[in-house]
């Protein structure tokens, strides 16, 4: 059964996607080019240019095989996916197995990053790397613009003025760094929220999978949040919107939205969007039945 997946703009932003915990998390953002994790592959990434895999777990990681063999299907370029440098041998060696089962090899480019390290993704746009707090080779990703700007002992200079600064080969602009989306994956609380390209991302996309009283021990086993712990991550990050994803099945989502208002501040909850909050079906009406005639 095809994935259905959930379409919300979320400040400027349409995010494509689905995650529910322990089954399939795809969260895309087609204005940007970009797929965070690919749970089954929905056939709405497959378009998609780069794909940035959070971790191994197989309801992040299953679908790159197939969204690599679609594209390859429909006659598009090779995906570039990637992950931490640590798991492309694995992923190297699953490729080469689907090779042998299907009688012909997928393209792909892996590119590998670490903490802190970056690629550019095209002139004014680089994609950062942060570890976070879950599985090992566990990694989160921040979108960051670049953008150039005059700087200030400059300001009062005319046009032809710069243009000769510029040939005497003086620097006359400064980087700005713009954090445009910051996405967690699946992990627990940790130093990460406190790096400015994610505390200050216009869009924070984070997990929150446990959200009953009794869930905190599974919450810790696993190395993901629980409710109880988002109090103290919003009185740290500034993002104007949160997308809140992977909750588990345990809790339907209503009851959800009711424990995130009991245990947050209402401006926090205000700024805060939960990705499988789908808007309920319309029930249709049985038709009336027909008057009987006299």
């Amino acid at each position: 059964m095809p994935t259905r997946v959930v379409q919300k703009t979320v400040g400027e932003y349409l995010v494509v996607g689905y995650s529910l915990a322990g089954e399939e998390t795809t969260i895309a953002l087609p204005e940007l080019n970009i797929c965070f994790d690919a749970g089954r592959s929905p056939r709405e990434i497959i378009a998609i240019d780069t794909l940035c895999l959070s971790h191994g777990h197989m309801d992040h990681a299953a679908g790159v095989p197939y969204y690599l063999s679609q594209r390859a299907f429909v006659g598009t370029s090779a995906g570039r996916v990637v992950m931490h440098r640590g798991l492309i041998p694995a992923f190297e060696k699953l490729m080469e197995c689907w090779a042998e089962v299907e009688r012909h090899p997928s393209p792909v480019e892996f590119f590998g990053l670490t903490d802190g390290e970056q690629m550019p993704l095209r002139r004014d746009l680089v994609l950062r790397a942060f570890d976070v707090n879950h599985t090992a080779h566990a990694l989160g990703f921040s979108l960051i613009e670049k953008r150039h700007k005059l700087k200030s002992e400059f300001a009062d200079r005319t046009g032809p003025q710069l243009v000769e600064l510029k040939k005497q080969g003086i620097s006359i602009e400064h980087t700005v760094e713009v954090p445009l989306v910051a996405y967690c994956g699946d992990s627990a609380d940790g130093s990460y929220f406190d790096l400015d390209h994610v505390r200050d991302a216009k869009l924070l996309i984070m997990e929150c999978t446990f959200f009953d009283p009794d869930h905190i021990v599974r919450a810790r086993a696993g190395r993901h949040l629980h409710v109880s712990d988002l109090d103290g991550i919003f009185s740290r990050v500034r993002s104007p919107n949160i997308l809140l994803t992977h909750i588990t099945r345990r809790t339907g989502i209503g009851a959800a939205k009711r424990m995130l208002q009991d245990s947050i501040q209402k401006s926090d909850f205000d700024r805060l969007t939960i990705l499988m909050d789908r808007p309920q079906r319309a029930t249709r009406k049985p038709d009336p039945k027909p008057a009987r005639s006299a």
